[in-house]
C-alpha cells in the first residue's frame, strides 16, 4: 500500500489518483463512505448488490424470518419502535 499526497480544493474536494481508481475499479458515480478517527480519514467503497444478489438476500431473509416466527406485522412494529426511539 503506497501513500500519495492529495490536495484539498477551495470547495473541500479531493481527487483520487488514477492509479488508485484503476486498482480498486472506482468509476465515476461510485459511492464511497468516509470514516474518521482522530486525524485519520478512511474511505471505503460502497458496492450496491446487483438485482439478482438483492433478490437472493431478500429470499434468504424471508426464510430466516419465517424460521424464527416473524410476521409482516412484527416488522411494522419494529420499524415503529425504532422511529419512536430516534425521536427521543
Amino acid at each position: 500500500m503506497g501513500a500519495q499526497v492529495l490536495t484539498v480544493s477551495s470547495k473541500g474536494q479531493v481527487s483520487i489518483p488514477v492509479g488508485i481508481r484503476k486498482r480498486l475499479s472506482i468509476d465515476a458515480g461510485d459511492k464511497l463512505v468516509a470514516y474518521t478517527s482522530g486525524d485519520v480519514i478512511m474511505l471505503k467503497m460502497i458496492k450496491l448488490p446487483s438485482a439478482e444478489e438483492f433478490e437472493k438476500a431478500m429470499d434468504e431473509a424471508g426464510v430466516w424470518a419465517k424460521n424464527v416466527g416473524y410476521r409482516e406485522k412484527d416488522v411494522d412494529d419494529i420499524i415503529a419502535t425504532v422511529r419512536k426511539n430516534k425521536k427521543k
